[in-house]
């Protein structure tokens, strides 16, 4: 017997970040997921297999925000019989804490002009 998909949960809206700073990082909730998840799991290969991303992209896009901020923001052990892993470092935290923060109160300045978007598309 197949099984049955769940029920299609309802689109809901959302506002979508994304920062441009002038070094180049181009900081989203993409990479901002992959931080999270490398900080959850303790390891990129882990974090890339959670988000159902090759290893190779998650490092990319680890390597993109090192490279494009001029820091490091993932540190890594070597693997072995303890084996290796992945922490973010504190500029990873503040990346993501302020990032989030952003996100909080953009949302909140935005909450009346969704409202109205929302009434416009016809779901208000």
């Amino acid at each position: 017997m197949a099984k049955r998909k769940p029920p299609a949960t309802p689109a809901t809206d959302r506002l979508s970040i994304r920062i441009d700073l002038a070094s180049g990082a181009r900081i989203g909730p993409g990479k901002i997921a992959v931080l999270e998840e490398i900080a959850r799991a303790g390891s990129i290969s882990a974090a890339g297999r959670a988000l159902r991303m090759s290893y190779r992209r998650t490092w990319e896009l680890v390597e993109e925000l090192n490279t494009t901020l001029g820091t490091q923001v993932v540190a890594t052990a070597a693997g072995g019989n303890g084996g290796g892993g992945a922490f973010l470092t504190p500029a990873g935290k503040t990346l993501v804490e302020r990032y989030r923060a952003i996100e909080i109160e953009t949302a909140q300045a935005a909450r009346s002009h969704m409202l109205a978007l929302a009434r416009v598309a016809g779901k208000g």
